[in-house]
Formats: structure tokens, C-alpha cells, sequence
């Protein structure tokens, strides 16, 4: 780490948090280091450890990209029982301003900042330059944001669309959304379109079955999707591009996004050419009356590396001071 240091960021999820070093606000981050959750008591120790791993500086603020909503002083994450006290670790560190936002919100704000050779484009045509951004993504859970156009720029939207109600649109899916529904009294968009929701889907569409069930992961599921060694993963992975493109279609449709439609997380991205040839698109254009408008959207996958903590890095500049929680001291 330069000694010229005046920050860290994070990009803290339900299973990793990632961590790395600016010298200045929306400066390109450095020294970016991955450390699993689950290793550590709370975001104290995994900074502490953090440091412990790059050459020694000062850094007089902190920013923050986490997976759950940020309403007050104790961030709790989503889909773990791990969280941190934004006071606490302030006044353990003697940060002058430690910034705390969603972490789809943080990525939204890398958007403007990502090149050509960071994005794949997945059909649609030219993005309107004064339209407002949709952005989503499944990990180990499903974020979903967006940027709207202001005299100020672009500023990112703070929402949990993950959480939205969704309704089957065959007998299939209705079978398979009514075993979540009797399990968690609500199918929620997150269930199925994430890490856990794969999993969770799997062992469902097993049950529906009669087919035993092989305990497989996430990544598992996918592989033997891609390579249809297994039917049960195949319909699986087959549902999860499809809800994907349902998902982001309501999305479009309701930020009116023809400044393009972005998707990131840790799942589509990998999926590489399974996915571009997936059923996606078509889901995601069918709308009956607006499908036309729809068709005309561009989506781009975001492959860039990191870019959450780009976000994070940007969210320390001023004109962003209300979003999130800014905490200040001195």
C-alpha cells in the first residue's frame, strides 16, 4: 500500500468480502485481497486482517459496499448472522468519515466508469443517453438498483428489488413456487434467482420428482446444466435465465430504462455463452403490447473485475454525501 493512502474500500457479501486500498476518491482501487465472511467474527477483524496483509499506511476513511439495506447504526447482512456497528468501527479506527451504501447501489454508481472492454452487449439496440439505467445481478442473492439522469449527473437508486413478489407462468413453475411459498410464505424474486435460490430449486425440482437428491452446489448445478448431464439441472438453469429475463424486463419497464439494462452479481458472468444462448432475451422482451419497447433496450453484462469497489471508491465524492450513511467524526 502507497504511502500516500487515504482510504479503504469494501465490498462486503453474504459469503466474501473484498477489500483494497485509494489514494483519492474514485481513484482506481489497489492491493484488492478477497477474504471469506464466515472466517471472521466482524468487519473489525477482517479489516485488522486486511492490514495485516499489505505494506503499512494511514488511512483516514473507510467505504463501505454491503449486501442488505442501510437504515442506521447496525448493518445486519441479509443471508448471514453477521453484521458491525457503523460507530464502532469508525471510533476503532479513528476514521474521519466512514461511508456505509447497498452494495447494488455502490456498483451502480461504477457503471459510468466502466469501459467498452468491461461490458458485453446482450442484444437491443443504442443505449438513450438521457434514460434511465437498470441494474441486477444474482450472487448469493439478488441485487437490483439502477442510476436516474439529475441536473446534479447520474445518481444511483437504494432499493431491495430482490424481495419483489413473482407469479408462476406454468403449472410447472407454479408447482415449484408453491413449495417455496408453503416453506417461507412468500416466492420472492431472490428465492430462485441466486446461489441459494439454485440450490434451494434443485433439491424442490428433485422432490417434485421422485429423484434423489445429490446435494450438489450452486457452481455443481450449473456445470452439469451447461454440460446436460443432469435433466433436473438442465430445467433448473433453464427457469433461473428465464426468471432473469422476467425479472429485468419488470424492471425495464418500470424505471423505463432505455439507458440500458446492466447485469452483474457473481452468477451471470460466469455463465458466459449459456447464458447469451439461454431464453433470457426472449423472456426479458415479452411483454405483449411493450414488447417492442423492450426489444429496443440493450443489456450489457458487466465482466468487469471488482467493480463494486470502484463504486465504493466513487461513493466517498461529495455530490454523494446523502446517500447511504456518512459518518463523520471531528
Amino acid at each position: 500500500m502507497k504511502k500516500n493512502t487515504t482510504a479503504i474500500v469494501a465490498d462486503l457479501g453474504g459469503t466474501n468480502i473484498r477489500l483494497a486500498s485509494i489514494a483519492s476518491t474514485g481513484a482506481i482501487p489497489e492491493h484488492i485481497h478477497t477474504l471469506s465472511v464466515g472466517d471472521f467474527s466482524g468487519l473489525i477483524d477482517c479489516i485488522e486482517h486486511y492490514l495485516s496483509l499489505v505494506p503499512a499506511a494511514q488511512f483516514t476513511q473507510l467505504s463501505i459496499a454491503v449486501a442488505t439495506p442501510v437504515t442506521g447504526d447496525r448493518v445486519q447482512l441479509t443471508n448471514r448472522d453477521w453484521g458491525f456497528s457503523i460507530e464502532e468501527v469508525a471510533e476503532h479506527f479513528q476514521l474521519h468519515h466512514l461511508k456505509v451504501v447497498n452494495d447494488f447501489t455502490g456498483l451502480a454508481l461504477s457503471i459510468p466508469l466502466l469501459q467498452a472492454d468491461d461490458l458485453q452487449q446482450l442484444g437491443g439496440g443504442k443505449a438513450n443517453p438521457d434514460g434511465a439505467i437498470a441494474l441486477l445481478g444474482a450472487g448469493t442473492g439478488l441485487g437490483v438498483s439502477g442510476l436516474i439522469r439529475s441536473a446534479a449527473g447520474l445518481y444511483p437508486l437504494q432499493g431491495e428489488g430482490g424481495h419483489v413478489t413473482v407469479g408462476a407462468t406454468t403449472a410447472r413453475e407454479l408447482a415449484i413456487f408453491d413449495e417455496f411459498n408453503n416453506r417461507y410464505g412468500h416466492m420472492s424474486a431472490e428465492r430462485l434467482l441466486s446461489g441459494t435460490g439454485i440450490e434451494e430449486a434443485y433439491q424442490i425440482i428433485c422432490l417434485l420428482d421422485g429423484t434423489p437428491d445429490l446435494g450438489l452446489t450452486p457452481a455443481e448445478i450449473t456445470e452439469r446444466a451447461i454440460n446436460e448431464s443432469c435433466s433436473q439441472c438442465m430445467e433448473l438453469m433453464q427457469l433461473f435465465c428465464h426468471w432473469m429475463g422476467v425479472v429485468a424486463g419488470n424492471l425495464a419497464i418500470t424505471l423505463g430504462s432505455t439507458g440500458g439494462v446492466y447485469i452483474g452479481g457473481g452468477i451471470v458472468p460466469k455463465l458466459g455463452e449459456y447464458f447469451v444462448k439461454s431464453g433470457f432475451r426472449d423472456s426479458f422482451n415479452h411483454k405483449g403490447r411493450f414488447t417492442d419497447y423492450l426489444s429496443a433496450i440493450p443489456i450489457y453484462i458487466i465482466q468487469a473485475k471488482q467493480p463494486a469497489l470502484l463504486g465504493a471508491s466513487y461513493a466517498l465524492d461529495a455530490r454523494f454525501e446523502k446517500l447511504g450513511i456518512s459518518h463523520h467524526r471531528g
